[in-house]
């Protein structure tokens, strides 16, 4: 009983403290441009296909337009353009150069834990426009299928950040960085 007390506070106490940590690297608007371009046009068609896909079911290891899980529809929009990635959301993360909130751009991914508890990444979402007021993101959704949220203004999915990761456009197989 004692560790699991123990356990809970220090859920409660990590939580919190990546709260605060994302809500101050969210507020770092003083040097930041008004809005942050789509950085080339590879990543402007990869953000219009899934734009494309708004709507389509959530459907657990879902991979196609009849229905997607989250690493699954982040797979199906790179692969359209010659991407190779790794299949789940928690391999995903270890893609790419880790970028801060407050230098995100549009083509970045988000990672998020999973429900229940978990600590570890469990989700994966795909920035799609950066404003100063808004980190619109679009990712599967487990109640909503293919949908966008703004980040900044979602406290479930604030509570739930773990990092974010900017693949290399430039290449077609996708590697963890050593």
């Amino acid at each position: 009983m004692r560790h699991r007390l123990f356990f809970i506070l220090f859920c409660a106490l990590f939580s919190s403290y990546g709260l605060s940590q994302v809500k101050q690297d969210t507020n770092k608007h003083h040097n930041a441009p008004q809005d942050v371009p789509i950085p080339n046009d590879k990543v402007k068609s990869i953000i219009n296909l899934a734009k494309s896909l708004m709507g389509t079911p959530y459907h657990w290891g879902g991979t196609t337009p009849s229905g997607f899980d989250c690493s699954g529809f982040i797979n199906y929009i790179f692969g359209r353009f010659g991407f190779t990635l790794v299949r789940t959301s928690y391999s995903l993360a270890e893609l790419g150069e880790t970028v801060s909130i407050s230098n995100l751009q549009p083509g970045d991914l988000l990672f998020f834990r999973g429900t229940g508890g978990s600590t570890s990444v469990g989700h994966v979402g795909m920035v799609i426009e950066v404003t100063p007021d808004a980190i619109n993101f679009i990712h599967a959704s487990t109640s909503k299928g293919v949908t966008i949220n703004n980040f900044k203004t979602s406290k479930y999915y604030i509570s739930r950040y773990v990092k974010a990761k900017r693949l290399d456009y430039g290449k077609s197989n996708q590697r963890k960085k050593e």
